[in-house]
């Protein structure tokens, strides 16, 4: 399996690709654990 090359690492972190189907696996780990974090009802 070949995985896709990433051009322009800096622009993908701040990318969250709202209106899409796909995923950007750089921008979901700069953030995966953001919505943990600030979940309301975790205490």
């Amino acid at each position: 399996m070949s995985t896709k090359v990433n051009n322009n690492h800096k622009a993908n972190i701040k990318n969250t690709n709202q209106g899409t189907s796909g995923n950007n696996v750089a921008n979901g780990k700069a953030n995966g654990n953001r919505g943990k974090q600030l979940n309301p009802n975790r205490k």
